[in-house]
């Protein structure tokens, strides 16, 4: 893995299909924060424990002006169907798939050797910038209430 975006830095706009097929940019949400919180692959438990939170909290995101988004190199067919699945609702669910892994790349959380990002959270500022970057150890659920504190 390269190193992880540092903070302060411009964040990398990207443009990807979410779990329903809607495209979708960073630049779309210019003015408000996003939570850019990157799972290695759907399906998993932690992965799914890690989608629920943010979907469970997804009302106290907004009351803070942040937009969610769980991103990981799942394609498309796989995320909807998982999100479905979950229940999840509100939650917007990013395929990095193709080119693979190119926003994860972007960011330096590519694992390279494994074919998936790291778990981690990335919150960009209204401004477009980085603001907060943590990387969890991968059988680490992120902690919500962390999140949270971070965008206050």
């Amino acid at each position: 893995m390269e190193n992880p975006i540092m903070i302060g830095a411009t964040a990398p706009d990207f443009k990807l299909q979410d779990n329903r097929g809607n495209m979708l940019s960073l630049s779309d949400y210019t003015g408000k924060k996003v939570l850019l919180s990157w799972h290695p692959l759907a399906w998993t438990r932690v992965c799914a424990e890690q989608m629920k939170s943010l979907e469970t909290n997804y009302a106290r995101f907004a009351e803070l002006g942040t937009i969610p988004l769980g991103l990981s190199v799942d394609p498309v067919p796989s995320k909807n169907a998982w999100a479905k699945e979950l229940k999840i609702a509100n939650l917007k669910l990013p395929s990095d798939f193709w080119p693979h892994g190119a926003v994860a790349k972007a960011y330096g959380l590519f694992r390279e050797l494994e074919g998936f990002s790291e778990r981690a959270n990335v919150i960009v500022d209204e401004n477009g910038k980085i603001s907060w970057v943590k990387i969890y150890d991968i059988p680490e659920i992120p902690d919500v209430e962390e999140v949270i504190q971070q965008l206050k």
